[in-house]
């Protein structure tokens, strides 16, 4: 008899944090299923961002568990997340200003080599080996995301948008299971928002998606389903259309309808 394997990839549940009495995230529960792109929005501080470095390890929650593949992963380690089949970008891409396109894309897949640092060091023949096969990894996703091109050139002199693929292609030459997201539209031209969305589209169904953006018409054309916060609590989840429809949301974006406001004592806003 064979065993279906659960669809869901990523599964948070009752995550609570807090920072100095105050309550970040409250009670959150999410799932992400393979294969699919899960957006998180919801107004400024409502958890996303830490909601994200709770899945990385980078905050600890005080309650609340984090399923990977059916694994429990109790006290990740942001540097071993890799190994999970975890990737990340951050807003601040995270690049190495200093080193080349290709050598910032090779930097986000050492942990796939065979070699120790000692026998890195030692001219190994192993170390030889795994760098071309690494370096022959970057270039194919460096070709994939269309700047191949810019391959030795200096990461410090490429333009914003270019930078931003480097940060997603270092990301991606782990060939993560499950890539997280963070804003990665911000600062993009409506041109290369497009671009995005198309490439992060073709990256399904080995590459599982989890996003936080702000850019609302990048989220509702993209994602196959959202999660919404609003003061650290869950307050929406579903497709697109679900979420745009919810009045929640559209209160927590939006504030009260003015006609219910002026409703209340005929005043205007």
């Amino acid at each position: 008899m064979s065993v279906v394997e659960d669809p869901v990839l990523l599964r948070a549940e009752g995550l609570c944090v807090s920072f100095g009495g105050l309550e970040v995230l409250r009670q959150v529960s999410l799932e992400v299923h393979a294969g699919c792109v899960l957006g998180v929005i919801g107004p400024n501080g409502a958890g996303k961002t830490t909601l994200f470095n709770t899945i990385c390890g980078f905050v600890r929650p005080g309650s609340g568990t984090i399923t990977f593949a059916g694994q429990a992963l109790e006290r990740p380690r942001p540097e071993r997340l890799t190994r999970h089949g975890i990737a990340r970008t951050l807003q601040g891409l995270g690049l190495f200003a200093g080193l080349t396109v290709l050598d910032n894309v090779v930097a986000g897949a050492t942990h796939r080599s065979r070699t120790s640092l000692g026998g890195a060091l030692l001219g190994s023949p192993w170390a030889d080996h795994d760098e071309r096969a690494l370096a022959a990894r970057a270039m194919d996703v460096l070709r994939e995301l269309g700047i191949d091109g810019d391959a030795k050139r200096i990461c410090a002199g490429l333009p914003y948008g270019v930078r931003k693929r480097v940060a997603l292609a270092r990301a991606l030459v782990s060939q993560p299971r499950l890539l997280l997201l963070d804003e990665p539209a911000a600062g993009l031209s409506a041109t290369e928002v497009g671009e995005l969305a198309d490439i992060v589209r073709g990256l399904a169904p080995a590459t599982t998606v989890m996003l936080v953006e702000h850019h609302m018409d990048f989220v509702m054309n993209l994602c196959d389903r959202l999660v919404v916060l609003d003061f650290g609590e869950v307050i929406a989840r579903g497709t697109p259309a679900q979420v745009r429809a919810d009045p929640q949301v559209q209160r927590a974006y939006l504030g009260d309808p003015v006609a219910a406001v002026a409703g209340e004592g005929g005043a205007h806003a």
